[in-house]
């Protein structure tokens, strides 16, 4: 019997397949669309995750800002973003049983494969369970045909009983987001090359006390750190960074952190333990 021929969305789906899209877990995680494969809608980011140690590929910032809430989560352990609902003919089947148009490609009209924003890997009481995000513009929702789509992954994940939402622009603290888009860069120690690990614990112990005495900016203890220690300019800052990205200084991220002003801390850490100063 003749083999049937190939489409040209399967052949791709085979390739990504064989790549390992969609596949793995933390670092070894593949997304099934990279930022190359499809046009973003606004500035699409290549961004290491802290929590995975992987370039995660965010094709807007509306990912991108939902993204650095993820990763500065505390109960969030894992992040998987463009998921992959498979295999197709399982969401064909959805589709054709609601009387939902599928998802195709504008140019072939072959069924698309339906992706997941994000597959979130979450600790709970009860054990890690896994939850499926979908961001959506709140503008967006009150299109039919994106309701239409909606659903088909809604009945997807729900045939699999794990959570699934809508997130909208107006979840997502935007202070919250530009704090950690901030502090993303200097999380662990090699960010800060070339200082080593003593070196940090004297520079955070010199800025601490700066910062505790609650009268200059941030900017300016930092400066002066610099000169005072003999560091090239900006690295008082860095640190300043490194320290709040490690939470070893509390502050309230949904307060704008603003280098031009004091800093405040939620607590001392100047009668903290010397614990305190261990780096990520």
């Amino acid at each position: 019997m003749a083999k049937r021929k190939r489409t040209a969305n399967q052949i791709v789906i085979d390739r990504y397949l064989k790549e390992g899209r969609g596949q793995g877990r933390g670092s070894e995680y593949q997304p099934w669309l990279l930022i190359q494969d499809v046009a973003s809608q606004g500035l699409a980011s290549r961004i290491k995750g802290w929590k995975t140690n992987r370039v995660h590929h965010l094709h807007s910032n509306f990912e991108l800002n939902y993204f650095y809430l993820l990763d500065w989560s505390s109960i969030v352990c894992d992040i998987r973003e463009q998921y992959p609902l498979l295999p197709l003919e399982e969401t064909l089947a959805i589709a054709e049983q609601s009387g939902i148009p599928h998802p195709k490609d504008p140019k072939t009209q072959e069924p698309l494969v339906m992706v997941a924003d994000f597959c979130i890997t979450v600790r709970q009481n009860i054990g890690v369970t896994e939850q499926i995000r979908t961001l959506r513009s709140a503008k967006d929702l009150q299109s039919e045909r994106t309701i239409q789509k909606l659903e088909i992954e809604r009945q997807y994940w729900h045939s699999r009983e794990i959570n699934w939402g809508i997130v909208t622009e107006n979840e997502i603290p935007e202070t919250f987001a530009r704090n950690v888009h901030w502090l993303h860069p200097f999380l662990n120690l090699e960010d800060l090359s070339p200082l080593s690990e003593s070196d940090i614990r004297r520079i955070a112990t010199a800025l601490t006390l700066g910062v505790a005495e609650g009268k200059e900016s941030l900017a300016k203890i930092a400066a002066n750190c610099d000169d005072k220690l003999g560091l090239e300019p900006g690295m008082g800052l860095s640190v300043a960074r490194h320290l709040i990205a490690n939470r070893q200084w509390v502050v309230d991220m949904n307060q704008p952190i603003k280098p031009s002003q004091p800093l405040v801390l939620l607590a001392n850490p100047l009668v903290q333990s010397q614990g305190l100063w261990s780096v990520g």
